[in-house]
């Protein structure tokens, strides 16, 4: 759960709901269903950009283009490399 206060999916106006939208549209399926769910359903972790639309939009467009099956790297070389990443940052993947 987020500390910071977050616009919940049943109050989000139009530009929230096409970021939530749009970045969920762009995952792989296998993050179809939040690990972390809010009680009406995006993660807690895109909650928390709700404030700001054009950031949750920017920010989370990138992680699901870098996850693109265009891209010439298997799904496991994508794994490997964030879980790398994050025990290099000392983050819970």
């Amino acid at each position: 759960m987020t500390w910071i206060r977050t616009i919940p999916l049943s109050e989000a106006d139009q530009d929230l709901r096409e970021a939530m939208e749009g970045q969920r549209a762009l995952y792989p399926v296998e993050y179809a269903v939040p690990v972390f769910p809010t009680k009406d359903g995006p993660s807690a972790i895109v909650a928390s950009h709700s404030l700001i639309p054009a950031a949750l939009n920017h920010a989370f467009s990138t992680f699901g283009a870098l996850m693109s099956k265009d891209l010439p790297l298997s799904r496991r070389q994508h794994e490997m490399i964030t879980t790398v990443v994050s025990v290099t940052n000392r983050c819970f993947y």
